[in-house]
């Protein structure tokens, strides 16, 4: 294990030159030049067992695994969904499964019946992976196989083992070269309407993680980290990033924070990956430390949700460590990414320089170009743009005929070129004719020290056609934030008169997603609009 002090080192300290990430057309190709220059190095460590493998230990388990699953009747072109937990069991497979040229379906492992479902519907898989010795699992599966349509292929549940077998009776190398071919779906996480099931290729992954290699500066001196579900399209691209750089990676198998901090201070962990969510749990924990909670930890890199401009400034004060978040979702993963070594006013209000080649189009309501610096649509076209959904007819509805994908989220594009997204063309409350942006009033309630997050929604109202409810989790909930101190916030904050909301309710806990924990609003929407 590398001692912390060789890991805790602050960012000017960084003098020796980056180490060029590697390039390659494929998953399995990129794995096999890491194997080649540094097989012994350390790639993946268990926090919760600390168990590591090294990228040579890892590439043999992943042929092994490739083997037995050929045993298993899967092929190149067969469909396979797979729900696992975070962990080394679960990257193997991911990688054995690109070697065989076979289609992935990720689930999420806290996903449910209801989700498993769609999942398993949409994708037509023909297998289903789950963790060995799972009743719980399977049991789930049974019932979500038994739920499915009846014109939809029944999945075989197939616990995973120990790998075994032959790995020279793989398919020949060229099925694993082929970079452009569709080989993942990932799934939308639901929050507003049903998942869909985005298209990818290795090559569109790729792209993700090699930008985010280079936006991070990442290289084998760094000690990276997992904290959210491996079947989420971070995960895939996270660990692409790390055999690019050389770098290895501490898996979380849940993100609880004080396991969490010991896991990080263990190993010397410099990069903490996530969502706003997971800065904010780290915040808490170091309020109630006397010391600096992680003394390893450079840099918070995330994105899937907004970040407030807060966080910045407290993470840099409370924890020591610079928050560098990213603009993507799982249609375009790292679109944008802020540098490491941007300027804090880049890292506090922008999120970060579009991907090199990707072309980004702001536009108005009838789809036509705004002047430099004008809010509107974001339009994506370039190399992590997904291949469309597996439902036509929402790929007809997302991608114009220039090949333009319709992201749905408004921003601007600043003079320095970084992208600011400013809120969801779904999250605009039109209240008397007025339009309000919810992230523009939740950006102030989380300057309020009561506030430990808020959610600001649209409710139906006969004489405004939408109130403006804010929603609040609060620090304490033993002293939560009263109407009065919030109307008072806002005024103070020069918030427009009208856009104060009309009313306030307290939450103990936001709900949440089971990707990046973003706040799922349509809960909020459906238990208060009938108040």
């Amino acid at each position: 294990m590398a001692s912390q002090s060789t890991r805790d080192r602050t960012l000017s300290e960084r003098t020796v030159p980056e180490r060029t990430l590697l390039s390659a057309g494929s998953l399995w190709q990129l794995l096999e030049l890491r194997v080649a220059s540094d097989p012994d190095a350390t790639f993946l460590i268990e926090a919760a067992t600390d168990n590591r493998m090294s990228f040579g230990q890892f590439h043999r388990r992943a042929l092994a695994l490739a083997s037995w699953l050929q045993d298993q009747g899967i092929h190149p072109g067969s469909v396979v969904a797979w729900q696992l937990p975070t962990s080394i069991a679960a990257v193997t497979l991911g990688f054995a499964l690109a070697r065989l040229g076979a289609i992935q379906a990720p689930v999420i492992h806290l996903y449910r019946e209801k989700e498993l479902v769609e999942i398993l519907a949409q994708a037509r898989a023909e297998v289903l992976i789950l963790p060995p010795g799972s009743g719980e699992y399977l049991a789930m599966a049974g019932s979500a196989v038994a739920a499915l349509p009846a014109a939809v292929p029944r999945p075989r549940a197939l616990p995973l083992e120990e790998p075994g077998g032959d790995s020279l009776r793989l398919p020949p190398l060229t099925v694993s070269a082929d970079g452009d071919a569709v080989r993942w779906y990932y799934f939308t996480s639901g929050t507003t309407a049903r998942p869909k099931g985005a298209r990818h290729t290795d090559r569109t992954l790729m792209a993700g993680s090699h930008f985010l290699g280079a936006s991070l500066a990442v290289n084998d001196r760094d000690l990276g980290s997992i904290g959210y579900p491996i079947g989420h399209i971070g995960g895939i691209l996270y660990c692409a990033m790390a055999i690019m750089a050389g770098m290895p990676v501490v898996l979380l198998h849940r993100y609880v924070p004080t396991e969490v901090v010991a896991a990080f201070r263990r190993h010397g962990v410099t990069l903490g990956g996530g969502s706003t969510a997971h800065y904010q749990m780290l915040l808490a924990e170091q309020a109630s430390s006397g010391d600096t909670l992680i003394p390893s930890l450079q840099v918070l890199a995330g994105g899937g949700a907004a970040k407030p401009a807060a966080l910045f400034a407290q993470v840099r004060s409370r924890l020591g460590a610079t928050i560098v978040h990213a603009y993507g979702m799982t249609e375009a993963p790292i679109s944008s990414h802020n540098p490491r070594h941007g300027s804090d006013d880049q890292l506090t209000h922008s999120d970060g320089r579009p991907m090199p080649g990707l072309e980004v189009r702001i536009v108005d309501g009838a789809g036509r170009p705004v002047a430099a610096g004008e809010s509107g649509e974001i339009l994506l076209r370039g190399p992590n743009v997904c291949k469309g959904y597996l439902d036509q007819r929402q790929t007809a509805d997302a991608f114009d005929a220039e090949g333009f994908y319709h992201t749905g989220d408004i921003g601007l594009l600043r003079p320095d070129g970084h992208l600011c997204v400013t809120g969801r063309l779904k999250d605009i409350i039109i209240r008397k004719g007025e339009n309000i942006s919810a992230r523009e009033v939740e950006e102030l309630l989380l300057t309020h020290p009561k506030v430990r997050d808020a959610a600001v929604i649209g409710l139906p109202d006969e004489e405004r056609g939408e109130l403006v409810c804010a929603v609040v989790e609060p620090l304490d909930p033993a002293d939560p934030l009263t109407f009065d101190e919030m109307a008072e916030h806002l005024a103070a904050h020069k918030l427009m008169r009208q856009k104060i909301p009309e009313r306030l309710e307290i939450l103990v806990r936001l709900p949440r997603n089971e990707g990046l924990q973003k706040v799922v609003k349509t809960k909020l929407q459906a238990l208060y609009a009938g108040k």
